[in-house]
């Protein structure tokens, strides 16, 4: 079974892979570099979620490892958690869709939706399960609150 068993970032640079091989493969329907200020303002707000969540967990004294739910010692509520219950994993689809539109490949679009779909498939999924048995009514009472992408 995949669940839980590569790295959110490597599935990331995957995708971001394949981003790029459908990017030569489809005519780019942004001239020139017009991409590249709207995806410096996707990548750096991309960071922003990921890190974001990686320092509440730091704060929350958690485990960041996400090939290991079942190990989370608290259940985050507070910062950018309050908002999306994945923010590093909306991060990294943030930072896909900015290297997308900086290739100016619209096919690329079926990269970040893939990499949604699997990331929501094979680790999401899994984690709320772990995070379901660890933490009971009070995972439930936040799931109901709080989306799991935006």
């Amino acid at each position: 079974m995949l669940e839980t068993k590569i790295p959110p970032p490597i599935v990331g640079l995957l995708f971001a892979l394949l981003i790029w091989w459908l990017a030569l493969l489809t005519p780019s329907l942004i001239p020139g570099q017009l991409g590249l200020i709207p995806g410096v303002i996707l990548l750096i707000t991309g960071i922003g979620f990921a890190v974001s969540g990686g320092i509440s967990f730091h704060r929350a004294k958690t485990t960041v490892n996400p090939l290991k739910p079942e190990t989370a010692s608290s259940l985050v509520t507070s910062g950018v958690y309050r908002y999306t219950r994945n923010p590093m994993y909306l991060g990294l689809a943030i930072i896909l869709l900015a290297w997308t539109l900086y290739l100016g490949a619209p096919a690329g679009l079926l990269g970040v939706v893939g990499f949604m779909a699997y990331i929501q498939r094979f680790q999401i999924i899994p984690e709320e399960r772990a995070m379901a048995e660890l933490f009971g009514d009070q995972f439930s009472d936040y799931r109901a609150a709080v989306r799991r992408w935006l």
